[in-house]
């Protein structure tokens, strides 16, 4: 076994000895199945050389005839009581690795997820789950049971037979066990190329099917088609090559288990004629292998399922040793404040090394006061959102949130105290009750209906069959992207933080609709700590200050009235919009 099946091993034996008594209880009733299930062809014996006694009295075979069925019976229920005692150790661990890693995905950085295909994540974490399953159930029902069996076996033949009996079985075995496990690791080559393909295949579906309307629109549906058609021709090829050398593989199998058996059958009919033995002894030596063999005949696929959950599992737990970019301190404390201040010290953040994304940015927001930040795309504003959101931590500078940095915050803390409208809203696959509420599982229906009506999505809900109970599709597809900023407005007015952030909250809005919102954003806003990113610059005439951006720095800052004045980019800007029909 090599050092990573020993390290995915490590990793997966606390999940069971949670469960130690359980599985204690499972191999027991595994080693007495056993017992019983070897019993059979011994008792098979007598009951066979007793009838064929002609002097033999009558009740003899029959109480033999009643062991041979019990001790069938009790091979069964006892395999049984085994399955059922040892299902729970399985599903358990399946689901808290399942759930740890969950969580862990969602303690990863926005950067890990921006690098990585959702589908091929899902698929790893499936496959990486399933092979939990694997291991687990076929080391405990396939590779333990055969060593027993094999050990019985054993005894029984050096026991009762002479030694080419052994010698001739155990051979078969090695000869077996070393041809599977050597087309077997053929095999798994092939299987691994086929497994990435198939990932690659269903991250590209995924992708595409997310991505539907963009591929309507482009007319480029057969283009998608034949993309995809690549993934799953190569997918057949290699699939036919695993198949193919599955054949291979059970051929040969069953080509030393045919002369062995057949081997063992002439010395034993031999012993017969001789009268060195009897047919029982002829009947003891077919059961015994024929009880041997039928389990090594799954030794190929259960090395391989066994090998592939392996690379499966390793894959899976390789995520939860990932390490987070944006981690606690041991010693950091909780935010509990009504309404803080914030200020970005001499900010300095870059995406890659690059270029800086933001170059010594300083601002002070004061509590309870309004700042805006507008700029053109790719200025750096949408940047701030994130870094103070901590969905990053800064390259260089400070952020501080009552004049203590961000860091010395517990996150989860830090975080219910900051409200987001993000520019990209994007809704669960489930009802617009469920979105709505997400700001605040544990609201009111009268909470709810407040903030519907303050972020007027009064009558659009009302004019739906279903109102809250509307499906609003993957990714919320099913509704326009108006009322999915206004759904985003909702649930954050929900949640009800400190501090507020709008990052181009109403650019989805049309200019009647955007009024009526801002008076609500304003009221919403109202005794709180609010970031606001514009491109509209109507938007943020009210604000306290407003930051102007170009290129990751700051240019210009003041009030609407003083930046006019100023007659810089922020005056440029003001005139542009403004004299266009049309945003």
């Amino acid at each position: 076994m090599t050092k990573t099946n020993w390290l995915v091993l490590k990793s997966l034996a606390p999940y069971v000895l949670k469960f130690k008594y359980r599985v204690l209880i499972a191999l027991i009733f595994l080693i007495s199945a056993k017992v019983a299930s070897v019993g059979v062809p011994l008792v098979l014996k007598d009951v066979v050389d007793s009838l064929s006694q002609q002097n033999q009295i009558i009740f003899l075979p029959v109480a033999l005839l009643l062991s041979y069925g019990a001790l069938r019976l009790c091979s069964v229920i006892f395999a049984e009581l085994r399955d059922v005692v040892f299902v729970k150790v399985t599903r358990r661990a399946t689901r808290n690795i399942a759930l740890q890693v969950f969580r862990h995905l969602h303690g990863l950085s926005l950067k890990f997820h921006l690098d990585r295909h959702t589908g091929g994540l899902s698929r790893e974490i499936e496959r990486g789950t399933r092979g939990i399953s694997t291991v687990l159930t076929y080391s405990l029902f396939s590779i333990i049971p055969v060593i027993l069996e094999f050990s019985f076996v054993a005894v029984i033949l050096l026991n009762r037979f002479d030694w080419r009996f052994a010698a001739i079985t155990f051979s078969a075995v090695f000869i077996y066990l070393i041809y599977t496990f050597l087309v077997s690791e053929w095999r798994m080559k092939i299987r691994r190329k086929a497994n990435e393909i198939d990932t690659q295949s269903n991250s590209h579906a995924v992708d595409s099917l997310l991505n539907y309307e963009t591929v309507k629109y482009f007319n480029n549906e057969e283009y998608e088609a034949k993309r995809y058609d690549e993934y799953l021709k190569n997918y057949e090829k290699a699939d036919v090559k695993t198949e193919t050398s599955l054949g291979l593989l059970n051929i040969g199998q069953s080509v030393i288990i045919a002369v062995a058996v057949t081997s063992l059958m002439i010395i034993t009919s031999q012993g017969v004629v001789s009268r060195e033995l009897t047919i029982g002894d002829l009947v003891l030596v077919n059961g015994l292998l024929i009880q041997l063999y039928i389990p090594l005949n799954f030794m190929g696929m259960v090395y391989r399922e066994i090998k592939q959950a392996f690379i499966d599992m390793h894959k899976m737990f390789s995520l939860l040793d990932l390490q987070r970019d944006v981690v606690d301190r041991t010693d950091a404390v909780e935010l509990d404040c009504r309404s803080p201040n914030i200020e970005f010290r001499d900010v300095c953040f870059s995406y890659d090394e690059k270029r800086n994304t933001l170059s010594n940015v300083s601002f002070v927001i004061p509590s309870g006061k309004t700042v805006a930040v507008v700029g053109e795309s790719g200025s750096g504003k949408t940047t701030l959102a994130r870094l103070l959101f901590r969905l990053y931590d800064v390259s260089s500078g400070a952020i501080l949130v009552n004049n203590k940095d961000v860091k010395e915050y517990r996150q989860e803390s830090y975080r219910k105290s900051i409200g987001v409208v993000p520019q990209d809203t994007v809704l669960f696959n489930d009802t617009l009750g469920f979105n709505l509420r997400y700001g605040d599982p544990s609201c009111s229906q009268e909470d709810l209906e407040t903030v519907v009506d303050l972020a007027q999505l009064g009558n659009f809900l009302h004019a739906l069959p279903e109102g809250y109970d509307t499906r609003v599709g993957e990714r919320g597809l099913k509704v326009s992207g108006g009322e999915k900023q206004r759904i985003s407005i909702a649930r954050a007015m929900l949640k009800n933080p400190p501090i507020m952030v709008f990052d181009e909250a109403t650019s989805s809005l049309d200019s009647g609709s955007e009024r009526s919102i801002q008076v609500a954003l304003n009221r919403v806003s109202e005794h709180k700590t609010s970031l606001v990113i514009a491109h509209r610059l109507s938007t943020v005439v009210h604000a306290h200050e407003i930051i102007v951006m170009d290129n990751g720095r700051v240019v210009e800052r003041g009030s609407h009235r003083e930046l006019l004045e100023l007659g810089g980019k922020y005056s440029i800007l003001w005139n542009l919009q403004q004299n266009q029909p049309l945003d």
